[in-house]
């Protein structure tokens, strides 16, 4: 008799399973409800209220009902579960750390992102304009940007076809193919093209610096055959300019005349390796802007080396000053010699040493990695330069014993003690002094002159901006030098990862096997303790 009544319960639980989840699910999946998955639901339904009912009079039965201290613990232990479930999920939520297995990380924000998000003191909103549905990638993304921000980024997807009369207000028509995303904060707009790749962090951070901070624009210095600014060719710098745009900063050219002055808008000033000397004049300009508190990125160019059976001229020996006539006055002397390191080096090149030897100074070096340099030249400090300088090396080269400024010019490399200077050899400087009415009130303050010297133009040429931690130096040095209080972004090249694109009937038939399987086990355990505490 009491196999029967277990076989009727199993019977009327696995059809009132069956019919509640079949009928529900079918329809969410069709997103049609018709009489036969209602009746079916509805059915489902009731074997399961016959199979409860029929639970409770077994227990009722059983003499454990009547202690109720058993019952209590079982209702305050679903409660606390409960509550543990909700805890552990908003913890969850509000922390940014995240158990992502894939193999680029491509559901997990950068820390760069996040200083970004956390850093924002006005609301914006990210706008997508995508026609059709939007992959899992985007909505993904969007919502962790929203997540970080605590309220500060709202978001949205539009398809502009369907939403036709709210996406005009953005202006152009958006065609089937084309990806946009429109970031806004205040009267300020940026617009992000994404059509050919997909939307990254870089792409969405760039744009959010362009609406949040206020662009700055350096001056690169011309006329006396510099590193050419726009020239994608690998003596050109056009690379390290995208990656100034990207950080909203503007680069310009600059070609000092008889009438010309350091433009007042000119955050840092850039002399990006000349080969030839300056004038007078524009020595006097350059002099002039540094006393005022300009601030300087000195490139310097290597010296010219030959064969023994090849020696220098007079020119060939003076060719790419070292512009010491200005350095001189800020305490640092650029030597006539190259920078070997025979222990660490780029590419077999004793010549271009790899390092990442640097002094103290985190507002730069913090955290970065290897940098290397071409035919680096060593820098020396001037012992009469003025108290109120401070001039510190932040760039040697790696290995001591192994590297030395090499004065021989024949590509003999050899060291020679009381010659040559011995390593690890200064290849770049920073260089502070305060503004003179702040030395007079002895005022500690941020405000002076800020110079940066590194002995080496082609760490920052496309040929080499790429390579190691070129680029990010660059921009660190660029953004000490403005006083930029935020962080750099090198944009890295995009990596394809491959994507499982469901129609949305698979989705919301993924979505009613994911939630049926974890209710199926809740309610089995609920079943279970019932019948052991009871």
């Amino acid at each position: 008799m009491a196999i029967r009544k277990n076989k009727r319960r199993a019977l009327l639980l696995l059809l009132g399973w069956g019919g509640l989840f079949f009928g529900l699910g079918k329809g969410y999946i069709d997103q049609e409800y018709n009489y036969v998955l209602i009746g079916l639901a509805c059915v489902g339904a009731l074997c399961l209220v016959v199979y409860l009912k029929n639970l409770q009079q077994q227990c009722s039965q059983a003499k454990r009902i009547r202690n109720p201290k058993k019952v209590l613990f079982f209702v305050l232990l679903i409660f606390f579960n409960m509550l543990a479930y909700i805890g552990i999920n908003y913890a969850a939520y509000k922390n940014n750390i995240r158990f992502d297995v894939t193999q680029f990380k491509q559901h997990t924000l950068s820390e760069n992102t996040l200083k970004l998000i956390t850093s924002l003191k006005e609301n914006l909103k990210i706008s997508i304009l995508y026609v059709g549905f939007p992959p899992k990638y985007l909505e993904d993304l969007l919502k962790e940007y929203e997540r970080l921000s605590e309220g500060k980024i709202s978001t949205e997807i539009i398809d502009p076809i369907i939403q036709i009369g709210y996406a005009a207000q953005f202006g152009q028509i958006i065609q089937g193919k084309e990806r946009k995303a429109v970031v806004q904060s205040g009267n300020e707009r940026a617009d992000v093209d994404f059509s050919q790749t997909p939307l990254t962090e870089d792409l969405l951070n760039n744009a959010i610096k362009s609406v949040t901070r206020k662009a700055r624009a350096v001056y690169f210095l011309t006329g006396h055959n510099e590193y050419p600014l726009f020239n994608n060719e690998d003596n050109g710098l056009s690379k390290f300019t995208k990656y100034l745009m990207t950080n909203n900063v503007i680069a310009k050219e600059l070609v000092l005349t008889n009438n010309e002055n350091i433009p007042t808008d000119c955050s840092v000033l850039i002399i990006p390796g000349p080969k030839e000397n300056l004038s007078e004049l524009e020595e006097n300009i350059i002099r002039d802007y540094l006393k005022g508190g300009g601030d300087a990125l000195f490139l310097i160019e290597n010296v010219v080396v030959t064969t023994p059976d090849k020696p220098l001229t007079e020119d060939e020996i003076d060719k790419n000053p070292s512009l010491n006539s200005l350095l001189n006055e800020w305490g640092v002397n650029v030597n006539q010699d190259i920078v070997v390191d025979l222990a660490s080096h780029a590419s077999g090149d004793v010549g271009s040493p790899a390092t990442r030897n640097y002094m103290a100074h985190q507002d730069i070096i913090k955290n970065i990695d290897y940098t290397f340099y071409i035919r680096p030249r060593s820098i020396s400090l001037e012992k009469d330069r003025r108290e109120s300088i401070k001039a510190v090396p932040f760039i040697l080269t790696q290995s001591k014993e192994q590297s030395w400024g090499e004065t021989n010019r024949t590509l003999e490399v050899k060291f020679d003690a009381g010659v040559d200077r011995p390593g690890p050899v200064p290849i770049g400087f920073v260089i502070f002094e305060p503004l003179a009415e702040d030395l007079l009130k002895d005022i500690k303050s941020n405000k002076g002159t800020r110079i940066i010297v590194v002995s080496d133009a082609d760490f920052l040429t496309n040929a080499y901006v790429d390579y190691y931690n070129n680029a990010e130096m660059g921009l660190r040095i660029i953004n000490w030098l403005a006083q930029l209080d935020y962080e750099v972004f090198v944009e890295k090249d995009f990596t394809k990862v491959e994507e499982f694109n469901l129609t949305s009937q698979q989705k919301r038939m993924v979505i009613a096997l994911l939630y049926i399987f974890p209710v199926m086990i809740v309610f089995l355990g609920f079943i279970a303790k019932a019948k052991q505490y009871f």
